[in-house]
């Protein structure tokens, strides 16, 4: 009981966090790895999982999609192609690729979370005078977060978040957004091709795990679109970053 509350409740801080700021993974793949979950079984099954926040957080800010058709079409292509690609290397690459990458991949996370405020007001100042779609710099950088999305995905919308706000100029609340649409296509796609390959016996799934993160991701995505905003960002930040530090301690020890 404990662990199903543990796994519900980091499911429910995720959906939260990757509404306002994305690094949810960051709450739950640790929390199942510290709960014994084999590191590519705790990652597939957190990338399903996590879809219902996903779309929960898109629900939430539903009124600043309002205009942007034309933009997430263009930039939801790269954001798929991304996520396949990357899901493809996760499953193709053998586990102990995973157990070396992950905790990198992670360090990189924690940092851009850290920098994060800095980051932001760098793009700010860097934002005027830019197109309506960013050109394709900006699709060939978010197929790359695509990819690592698809791969892992830990701070996925810290990573486009700032590519939106240097190259298009536009409201943050509105690239934020964007960012959760595109952070969706990922994790969905990255979904549909885990569950695929989990049906044709190619990898491993914790339905358990899905069904606890998907219904507590689903109810955190919805509390961040409406009340996170006002939730002290250096709490959120400090909490993530400990967290991820503790991942990387387990991972490698």
């Amino acid at each position: 009981m404990l662990d199903t509350a543990a796994v519900f409740a980091a499911g429910v801080a995720a959906g939260c966090i990757n509404a306002i700021v994305g690094s949810g993974s960051l709450i739950t793949f640790p929390t199942l790895v510290a709960l014994g979950y084999p590191p590519v079984v705790a990652n597939v099954s957190n990338n399903i999982g996590l879809v219902t926040g996903n779309v929960s957080g898109v629900y939430g800010y539903r009124r600043e999609l309002k205009g942007q058709r034309d933009r997430l079409l263009r930039l939801g292509t790269a954001s798929l192609i991304g996520a396949v690609t990357g899901g493809l290397l996760l499953l193709t690459l053998p586990p102990e690729a995973f157990d070396i990458i992950v905790p990198g991949l992670i360090a990189i996370a924690v940092v851009l979370v850290i920098v994060q405020p800095r980051l932001q007001r760098w793009v700010l100042a860097r934002r005027e005078g830019h197109s309506a779609h960013g050109g394709a710099w900006l699709w060939l950088g978010v197929l790359g977060a695509g990819v690592y999305g698809g791969y892992f995905g830990a701070a996925q919308g810290v990573i486009l978040i700032a590519m939106l706000a240097i190259a298009l100029d536009d409201d943050l609340q509105a690239l934020n957004a964007t960012k959760n649409v595109l952070s969706s296509v990922v994790n969905g796609a990255a979904a549909v091709l885990f569950t695929l390959m989990w049906a044709f016996g190619s990898t491993e799934v914790s339905w358990m795990a899905v069904l606890l993160i998907a219904l507590g991701s689903g109810v955190g995505g919805l509390i961040g679109a409406k009340v996170g905003r006002r939730f002290p960002p250096a709490v959120l930040r400090g909490v993530i970053v400990a967290v991820g530090v503790a991942a990387i301690v387990n991972l490698v020890g």
